[in-house]
Formats: structure tokens, C-alpha cells, sequence
């Protein structure tokens, strides 16, 4: 099994998504890139401690492969908005992969690149590729939002489907 990190808007339908991916094993929500350990949603909130809402995904790369993983994330959200997706605004919705590993972190430039080129945006991708901080889940309330909850977002589910 290996590891993948998203940061696509809100968390919460990032999450959601995901989970329906064939060979997406868990899906959770979190924060990671920032300089606080163990933080809270209302300190991400504030805009103040550099973490972005993330989803850590556990996937079995002999089912799906992290480059579909990447592929995904770019066309499940809008990633030519700088810090906001949607209606939501502050550099905790930043589009962001946090990778991995070296091969990850390859994988995911040729897939940003592929994006930049694919002629779909009217502006310029925005995405930033770091290397994988620690992330920490999010409160309870967080996880699996949508199916507790139900609820919409940002996420272009007939975007995806058209594109599958």
C-alpha cells in the first residue's frame, strides 16, 4: 500500500471522492504543510499556521496508479485558483500534492505538466508539489462529512464522469 496527499479546496469532498476511486483503500481528512504539530480546524482557519486542508489517500498502487491518482485530483478541482476553491478563500484551500517519495514526486510534475498543456484552463495552474510534511487527521466531525452529513462542493462529479 502507499500513500498519496491532496489539497484540492475543502476536504470534505476531496475526501468523499476519493473513497469512490476502485483501489482507493481509505481516504482521510487533514491538514499537512504547516508549522504547528497537532492542529486544530479553527487554527488552520485562521489562516495563520501555513497548513492546507488535505486528504492522506491509501491506495493499492497494483489497482490504481498514483499517476491516475494525480491525473484525478487536476480534474476534480479547479486548480488555476490561487489560495480558494470555490467559495471557500485562504491558503489552507490551496491546491497542493504533497509527495511521497522521488518517483512520486516525478510522477506528479509530468501530470502537472500534462495539465498546464492540455489546453482545458483559461489561466495558468497554480498547483505546488512539496515534499510530504507530517499530516495530522482532522477532528472527528471531519471524516466522512458527505456521508454523515450529504452535502455538495466544488467538485465537478459529471466533470469526471465525462472524463472517465
Amino acid at each position: 500500500m502507499e500513500k498519496a496527499t491532496f489539497g484540492a479546496g475543502c476536504f470534505w469532498g476531496v475526501e468523499h471522492f476519493f473513497r469512490e476511486v476502485p483501489g482507493v483503500l481509505d481516504a482521510v481528512s487533514g491538514y499537512a504543510g504547516g508549522n504547528v504539530d497537532h492542529p486544530t480546524y479553527q487554527q488552520v482557519c485562521s489562516d495563520r499556521t501555513g497548513h492546507a486542508e488535505v486528504v492522506e489517500v491509501t491506495f493499492d498502487p497494483a489497482k490504481v496508479s498514483y499517476a491516475t491518482l494525480v491525473d484525478l485530483f487536476f480534474k476534480m478541482h479547479d486548480p488555476t485558483q490561487l489560495n480558494r476553491q470555490g467559495p471557500d478563500v485562504g491558503t489552507q484551500y490551496r491546491s497542493v500534492i504533497f509527495t511521497h517519495s522521488p518517483e512520486q514526486e516525478r510522477v506528479a510534475h509530468e501530470e502537472l505538466s500534462k495539465a498546464k498543456a492540455s489546453g482545458r484552463y483559461g489561466r495558468p495552474v497554480v498547483t505546488s508539489i512539496e515534499p510530504a510534511t507530517p499530516f495530522w487527521p482532522a477532528e472527528d466531525y471531519h471524516q466522512r462529512y458527505f456521508e454523515k452529513h450529504g452535502g455538495s462542493c466544488h467538485i465537478s462529479y459529471a466533470e469526471l464522469a465525462r472524463s472517465a
